[in-house]
């Protein structure tokens, strides 16, 4: 696994930070205090880009609709196909909640 070469107190205080949030609004605080406006689009697009491949849109598709270019719509489809799964737990997860 990838991220084991990062694990650390640094990176566990980063995710345990996110974790404490409790809804939307206090994500759009801690990551416009956390984030570059720029950084924090191009994870949503890299979330984009994944949903869409999972839907099976095309590259083109995707690259017209989200304005990724095809390099990134190629690492995210790296990641769906030999990553550790981290795209579709969470978009099931967001999709489930979405219907409740």
């Amino acid at each position: 696994m990838q991220i084991d070469k990062l694990r650390g107190k640094e990176l566990d205080q980063l995710f345990k930070s996110i974790l404490s949030l409790k809804d939307v609004e206090e994500c759009y605080t801690f990551f416009d205090d956390l984030c570059t406006m720029n950084e924090i689009q191009s994870l949503a697009q890299r979330l984009e880009v994944a949903r869409m491949l999972m839907d099976g849109d095309t590259y083109q598709r995707i690259e017209k609709d989200t304005g990724a270019s095809t390099a990134t719509i190629s690492r995210v489809k790296r990641c769906i196909n030999y990553g550790n799964d981290g795209y579709q737990f969470a978009l099931a997860r967001v999709a489930k909640d979405s219907k409740e």
